[in-house]
């Protein structure tokens, strides 16, 4: 056997990690792009932000004195919308005459823990007559660790000399507003108020689980199971599984489970921010993508200047070498830095973070100029959808956009992925619902159902998916059944 060397061509796709950065923030929507910058600004100190006049109320950049997103001048005071919403007088003026002159405390503006019981009073107050706001703080003030009000309602009618009718109303709005299971009498009250959440929630409890939470708590808390399925004539299956139910998802202690210490509000509402905004300027339709203060970055110019020179300082040296000088070792001293000796390392670190900067930077502009096309191509390619409305939607897909903008059709992806687009009529939408023909379909299919109900009729998806027929639109019953279930509406036979 010999062993020998040998050289030998062949051909193999290699990712640059500098193209899976500028992927990975083109994936990034406006609000994950703002935390990977912040990020990076933490980790990178040749990483700056440009100073840059904002917008008060969207953040966008002005142009001289005029938002353009906005489309206020914000010069004049006068001028601009009421951005304080029904703000009481008080703080208006407050915030209005704030300056940053020497007897300002900053600190005065720090956002401050606000105690639980404190944000339940707050919100039934807004639901409460005000004479009924003595009964309230009494009620909340008596509420125990663990989340049970620790009074008797009797007493509080006597103390407050009002009718425990009013005295139990008062409790019920607690309840509504406080964390699921807080503000009941007694542990059994506060696992039927979880058991009713969780039932309108959509979840399906097992059967007898609320006999069983009225009548035989104790015995189960004893393991007596035997006993329970005696009194309800069940088999012992049963009440194991409602032991399970409620070991799984009740609490006895509300107040000190992990949803009371995150709750913040009853409301579960979710907030969404557009990264590209469509408008109609002059009968045209114009597309910018939503930049904000956070997105102006620059190479700082201490590093930005000793890079420069740490650069002319080695073509120099490169120059001298190949003429036969000799350069020095070791530290050296140069222009750079004031004259100060600099090491090897200092410049590595110079040149590092200055060339990462400008990578970042560099990712983020080819990010906003990708996403700028691609809004671009699809506004002429649904032109009829963003001036009309749903019913002008088009079939379209990412290949078609790729094909039009000549990325690859994954580029479109992570582009439009996770992405929000406010529309004319100020309606915020996903980037997907451009790329979902159904949306038309459907709607037609709750335009049927709502002249059914103005008529008193009952539509089966048969005779929907034959009026759709007649309107051109060829779609399976199927299809049609599945559309109906989307959108939430019920079969014929229950509506």
């Amino acid at each position: 056997m010999e062993t020998g060397f040998d050289f030998s061509q062949e051909m193999h796709s290699w990712v640059s990690p500098s193209l899976i950065e500028a992927n990975y923030i083109l994936s990034l929507s406006r609000q994950e792009l703002q935390q990977a910058v912040q990020a990076e600004m933490d980790a990178n100190p040749a990483l700056d932000v440009e100073d840059r006049a904002t917008c008060p109320l969207c953040g966008n950049v002005l142009e001289g004195t005029f938002c353009p997103v906005c489309l206020v001048s914000q010069s004049n005071p006068a001028d601009q919308p009421d951005r304080y919403g029904d703000m009481p007088e008080v703080m208006v003026d407050q915030i209005q005459t704030r300056d940053d002159s020497d007897d300002f405390d900053p600190l005065t503006l720090v956002a401050y823990a606000v105690d639980i019981r404190d944000q339940i009073l707050r919100d039934a107050r807004t639901l409460l007559d005000p004479r009924d706001y003595p009964i309230a703080e009494y009620l909340i003030d008596s509420i125990d660790e663990r989340g049970l009000l620790g009074c008797d309602l009797d007493e509080v009618a006597r103390l407050t000399e009002r009718d425990r009718a009013d005295i139990e109303a008062v409790v019920v709005v607690i309840q509504e507003v406080a964390p699921i299971g807080v503000g009941a009498r007694t542990m059994e009250e506060s696992l039927l108020l979880q058991l009713a959440y969780l039932e309108a929630g959509g979840l399906e409890p097992p059967p007898y689980i609320e006999e069983i939470l009225t009548g035989h708590l104790t015995a189960l808390g004893a393991h007596r199971f035997g006993q329970i399925s005696r009194a309800l004539g069940v088999p012992v299956e049963e009440v194991e599984a409602a032991r399970d139910f409620i070991r799984t998802h009740l609490n006895p202690f509300p107040l000190q489970s992990q949803q009371a210490r995150s709750w913040r509000t009853p409301s579960s509402a979710h907030y969404v921010a557009p990264d590209v905004v469509i408008s109609i300027k002059d009968d045209e339709l114009q597309v910018e993508v939503v930049d904000t203060s956070h997105f102006h970055l620059r190479l700082n110019p201490m590093y930005d200047r000793l890079a420069g020179e740490f650069g002319r300082h080695r073509s120099s040296t490169s120059a001298n070498n190949k003429n036969g000088a000799t350069a020095a070792g070791g530290p050296t001293a140069n222009g750079a830095g004031g004259g100060s000796f600099v090491t090897g390392e200092d410049r590595d670190h110079v040149r590092t973070y200055a060339s990462r900067a400008k990578l970042f930077i560099a990712n983020i502009h080819q990010r906003r100029e990708t996403l700028l096309k691609i809004s671009k191509c699809i506004c002429e390619l649904q032109e009829p959808f963003l001036r009309g409305g749903v019913r002008d939607l088009r079939p379209l897909t990412r290949a078609v956009v790729a094909q039009q903008v000549g990325v690859h059709e994954s580029t479109v992806s992570r582009a439009t992925a996770n992405k929000y687009v406010m529309l004319p009529t100020r309606k915020v939408i996903p980037f997907s619902d451009f790329f979902t023909p159904s949306l038309s379909v459907k709607d037609v299919i709750k335009e049927l159902v709502l002249e059914e109900q103005r008529k008193g009729e009952q539509l089966t998806d048969r005779r929907i998916c034959e009026l759709l027929m007649q309107r051109g639109i060829r779609i399976a019953r199927r299809t049609v059944a599945k559309y109906r279930a989307e959108l939430g509406i019920l079969p014929s036979t229950m509506r």
